[in-house]
Parts: structure tokens; C-alpha cells; sequence
């Protein structure tokens, strides 16, 4: 029963195999047609899964020893039979099995291998002649089970043993014997190993080309929370600024409308830019839109800025978390007061944005579209060698810190 188990297993993971070439081959005809009409580039036909199928033409190898059975020129006939039988049930099941790689190197699969080599040995020895030729046939078995360091060694010791015993049986002939058995061991083990290869390294690539549209996919979905997040509650904040003042100072309510008209434009600008990944923040830009902000919401916008010149991408890391910050602080948060500071060394700089609210941003990182907010931000910063810590302070604010390099890694490797 677990034997006729095993041999379902492997039906079904065959059918299976043929099931995914079979979508294979529809997605690279579908591509080549694409590829016919625009022009490109052809795409790479994946060609059908490899199986034990391919090895067992080489079975032809025996058909003289087939051909001496039935014309009653083999002494024992039955003995012959039996093991000619053997024989191939064995190989059949070694091949099988050996291309993948848990059924190629279990133990059932080693002590088949080990049993036709015996057969084979007492067949050659008993009857020489066709017999002989069943050792390229264990080589090509051989050099599909076993690969690795233990190839060469095996493989020389096999082909010596095939000369040894065609010695015995045919003179001058063990050359040809131990050249097509050392042959058929070497080139099998090469042909398939560079086979596996080639699948690998196409899976490979295409687990690549996965990553590269998820990792896009996500640098979008984080730049689209980040900018919308903040653009969308500045025009929410300035549109009531601009509702309560309009009753009786309507001066003043056009210039919140103004502004509202103004982080409008910036924001299609942003957006278009993050679509494309051009995107390169400004330090100082934000720092003033965090003041204006910050201003609408009636929050005392409180900014101190000192240290060294700061690179592209350091300024485009702390602009984010400048903008995920001011942001809670509006949507969170009754603060009177808020607090931004830059300050630093000639190697580290270090933003700090606290308040004074009673119900400040939750402590818990913000979950977000795509795994945003302020996780979002502190895997940027640990990718680019920084770090981002949020939390509620002793005196009852919240409070965001980020350090960073002055010159951080690429914001593009920073927003993987």
C-alpha cells in the first residue's frame, strides 16, 4: 500500500507539472503574439517539463540482450528474464525519481540504484556479450541520481568496475564499455544539473520581476498616504479656518482659500512626481507647510533648526516623517503648542516633533493603506541605517524622534 501510494504521489505530481507547462506554454504564446504585433523583444519558450520520460528511449540499449531471450541463445532463460525485468523496473523508478530533488535523494532511490548495479554486475558476469551494455545504461542512471562533489569519484569507480568485469567477459572490448559507461555517467549528470540550473534561474528571474512590481506597488501606495494624508487634512483644517472667518472677515477667508488653492497645485505636482519616482523632498519646504498647517489647526507652531547641510535623501526621509507627524498632530490631537527641531552632528541629525495634546497620536504605529503611517516610515528609516521612535511623553504630549545620517542610503532602496 505505501508503495502504491508513493506511485500515485507521482502521477499526480506529473499531471500537475503538465498542468503548469501547459499554462506556460498558452502565457508565452499569448506574449509572443503581443511581441509579434509591438515589435519587441520574443519572449523565451519554457520548453515541456523535464520528466523520466526523456531517459527511457536509452532503454533501446538492451534490446540485444531482448533479442538473444527469444531466439534461445542465453542460457537460463528465465534467470535472464528475471533480471532483464528487474532490470528496467529499476531504472524506470530511478529516473523517475530523479528529477526532484527530495525523491532523487531518499533513501529508496540510493538502494535502487545499489541493486541495479548488482544486477547488473551478476547479468554481465554471467552472460557477457549484449550484457555488457546494461553498465552505460546504471551510468545514465547514475548521472541522474547522484550530483555534487561525489560524482567524480562514483563515476570513476563505476567505470572501473565496468572495465574490470567486461575484462572478464570481452577482452579488448572493456574499453568501449568503460568509456560509454564513464561517458553516459558524466554527460547525464552535466545535461541535467545544467537543466536544473536553467529552471532555477528562471524562477529565479521571475520571482525578481514579482518583487520589483510589488516593491513599486508599495513605494506608490506609501507616497500616495503620505502626500493625500497630509494634503487632504491641511485642506480640511484651512477650509474651516475659512468658514469660521468668513462671517466676519472675509479678507481673511480668502487668504485660507488662497492657501487651500495653492496646497491644491503642490499636491497635483507631488502626485505627479511620486508616480514617476522623481520625487525629492525638501526639508525646508516642509518645515513651512508644517508651520502653515500647524497655523489653520490654531496649534502654535514652535520650529528650531540647527547642524550641519543635509543630503538629498536624508532631507527627503525626515520631509516625510516632518509630514506623517504634523499630520497626527492635526488629526489627532488637541495640542495648543507643537515643537519642531532639527538639530545634529557633523555624522547624525535628529528631528524631533512633540505637542502638548491630551489625546495625542495612538502609541501603536499607524496601520495605513499598505502597511503606511508611522511603521511605514520606521522601515524606510531602518533601511536607509536610521531609526524612528513614537510615543507618549512623561508631561502628557506625544512625541516622534528620527535619526539619520546626514547622508542617507537611496530613497528608492529606502522605500522597499
Amino acid at each position: 500500500m505505501p508503495r502504491m501510494e508513493g506511485i500515485r504521489c507521482q502521477i499526480r505530481a506529473l499531471r500537475a507539472e503538465r498542468r503548469r507547462w501547459k499554462a506556460d506554454m498558452e502565457r508565452f504564446k499569448a506574449e509572443q503574439r503581443a511581441a509579434r504585433r509591438s515589435g519587441g523583444t520574443m519572449p523565451e519558450n519554457p520548453g515541456p517539463p523535464p520528466t523520466g520520460f526523456a531517459l527511457l528511449p536509452w532503454l533501446l540499449l538492451g534490446m540485444g540482450s531482448f533479442s538473444n531471450l527469444l531466439q534461445g541463445r542465453t542460457p537460463n532463460p528465465w534467470i535472464g528474464g528475471l533480471g532483464l525485468f528487474a532490470f528496467n523496473s529499476l531504472y524506470i523508478y530511478v529516473t523517475f525519481r530523479a528529477f526532484t530533488k527530495t525523491t532523487r535523494e531518499a533513501r529508496s532511490t540510493r538502494v535502487a540504484l545499489v541493486l541495479m548495479g548488482v544486477i547488473t554486475c551478476t547479468l554481465a558476469l554471467g552472460y557477457g556479450g549484449s550484457w555488457l551494455y546494461f553498465f552505460p545504461l546504471l551510468g545514465l542512471a547514475t548521472g541522474a541520481v547522484v550530483r555534487g562533489p561525489w560524482l567524480g569519484r562514483i563515476g570513476l569507480g563505476l567505470t572501473a568496475l565496468a572495465a574490470a568485469v567486461a575484462v572478464v567477459r570481452a577482452g579488448w572490448d572493456a574499453v568501449n564499455v568503460a568509456y560509454g559507461t564513464f561517458l553516459s555517467t558524466m554527460v547525464t549528470a552535466a545535461i541535467l544539473s545544467l537543466s536544473e540550473a536553467v529552471r532555477e534561474l528562471r524562477a529565479a528571474r521571475e520571482e525578481l520581476a514579482r518583487r520589483a512590481v510589488e516593491k513599486e506597488r508599495m513605494r506608490f501606495s506609501r507616497d500616495l498616504h503620505d502626500l493625500l494624508g497630509h494634503t487632504l487634512s491641511v485642506i480640511v483644517v484651512k477650509s474651516e479656518a475659512a468658514r469660521r472667518l468668513a462671517p466676519r472677515d472675509l479678507d481673511a477667508a480668502l487668504v485660507q482659500v488662497t492657501d487651500i488653492e495653492s496646497v491644491g497645485r503642490q499636491a497635483l505636482t507631488e502626485i505627479r512626481e511620486a508616480v514617476t519616482g522623481y520625487r525629492q523632498g525638501s526639508l525646508a519646504t516642509e518645515l513651512d507647510g508644517a508651520r502653515s498647517a500647524l497655523s489653520a489647526a490654531r496649534v502654535e507652531p514652535v520650529v528650531r533648526q540647527s547642524g550641519p547641510p543635509l543630503g538629498p535623501q536624508t532631507e527627503a526621509l525626515l520631509g516625510w516623517v516632518l509630514r506623517e507627524a504634523v499630520t497626527n498632530v492635526v488629526r489627532h490631537s488637541d495640542a495648543s503648542r507643537c515643537e519642531i527641531t532639527v538639530d545634529g552632528t557633523a555624522d547624525l541629525v535628529r528631528l524631533t516633533v512633540s505637542d502638548n495634546g491630551t489625546d495625542a497620536s495612538p502609541a501603536e504605529p499607524e496601520s495605513g493603506v499598505g502597511g503606511t503611517g508611522l511603521k511605514g516610515l520606521t522601515e524606510r528609516l531602518a533601511t536607509a541605517g536610521g531609526s524612528l521612535r513614537a510615543g507618549r511623553t512623561p508631561r502628557g504630549g506625544f512625541e516622534v524622534r528620527a535619526e539619520l545620517p546626514v547622508e542617507a542610503a537611496d530613497l528608492t532602496e529606502a522605500s522597499a
